[in-house]
């Protein structure tokens, strides 16, 4: 299978629009994102993303032409590749709520002023959009020669989980011993002083890093970390690489505002990380069944497990109160 070439450039295009009106016209000045604009953000990004999918349903087969039996009925093939993309979607918004407390420990450990987060964060999911089109790409085309790697990356998922699972998730960041820390103290100069949102500053001429730029190395090192797990687990439910790429990029795009709407609460969710935890096991399984013993569980299905999994840990988390 391959992505319209036309398609891709509208739809990278879009991006880039969208990134540069957050950082100039939104967010042009420093500023503490308020629980209200990070709520009216998230319904934002969810809205396109659903709105996305209906674009899939009218133009899904021009977006990525089908090949084979599954030209023989386009409007299935349409409403297949809309199922797929939700479930993506909601998969890897899933998963990165995980991400996002993992950034709340690192901003908090850094001890960064609250209202850089976003800058941070914004060149964070810049770079994440160039690593995930490396990653999703390189990859679809391994699972597309090699298929059993889906198998493999079936028992990565479940190791994962079962880690994520008994892991409490509530370890501090070593911000002295970080391996992105130790490695660019290492090779480049770094300032032990910050200067406001400056990820360089010159000093006595000499241009130096600044901690708030080793935060943002931090944060793209976990990046990776994270999709080495959310990636494989959204190819269990589709191995369409315009279905990965989009449904990735939607879910990141409004990772920002998912992060200033859960940041203030989030240890209200305590329930979710054994979720999540769960939610990875029930992929790997899903991928090594379907794999090695022919198990055929629907697009349908999974998106159904995985709202639920979300539904249900938050449910319960509100319900029953942490000790």
């Amino acid at each position: 299978m391959y992505m319209n070439g036309l398609f891709f450039g509208l739809f990278m295009a879009f991006v880039m629009v969208m990134l540069m009106l957050d950082l100039f016209v939104f967010h042009k000045r420093d500023k503490v994102v308020t629980v209200k604009e990070a709520t009216l953000q998230t319904a934002m990004w969810v809205g396109l993303a659903i709105g996305f999918a209906v674009l899939v349903y009218f133009f899904g087969d021009w977006m990525m032409p089908p090949t084979g039996s599954e030209g023989g009925d386009l409007q299935a093939y349409r409403s297949e590749m809309v199922q797929e993309f939700l479930a993506g979607y909601f998969l890897e918004e899933s998963l990165s709520i995980d991400n996002i407390f993992v950034m709340i420990m690192i901003f908090t450990s850094f001890g960064i002023k609250k209202e850089y987060y976003h800058r941070v964060l914004f060149w964070g999911i810049f770079g994440a959009i160039v690593l995930r089109f490396v990653f999703i790409f390189a990859l679809g085309a391994l699972v597309t020669k090699f298929a059993w790697l889906l198998a493999v990356f079936g028992l990565v998922l479940i190791y994962s989980g079962v880690k994520m699972f008994l892991d409490k998730g509530e370890e501090e960041v070593d911000t002295a011993n970080h391996p992105m820390v130790r490695f660019a103290s290492r090779w480049f100069p770094v300032t032990k002083e910050s200067f406001g949102h400056d990820f360089f500053h010159r000093v006595d001429g000499r241009w130096m890093m600044t901690p708030l730029f080793l935060v943002l190395l931090v944060i793209e090192f976990s990046d990776i970390i994270f999709a080495v797990d959310s990636i494989p687990a959204v190819f269990s439910v589709t191995t369409k690489p315009v279905v990965v790429y989009t449904s990735n990029i939607f879910a990141i795009m409004g990772l920002r505002s998912l992060f200033f709407l859960l940041s203030d609460v989030a240890d209200r969710f305590w329930l979710l990380h054994y979720g999540l935890g769960g939610l990875l096991v029930f992929i790997g399984v899903k991928m090594i069944g379907g794999e090695i013993f022919g198990w055929e569980i629907s697009t349908m299905t999974s998106l159904a497990v995985i709202v639920g999994i979300l539904v249900v840990s938050v449910g319960l988390s509100v319900a029953i109160k942490r000790k």
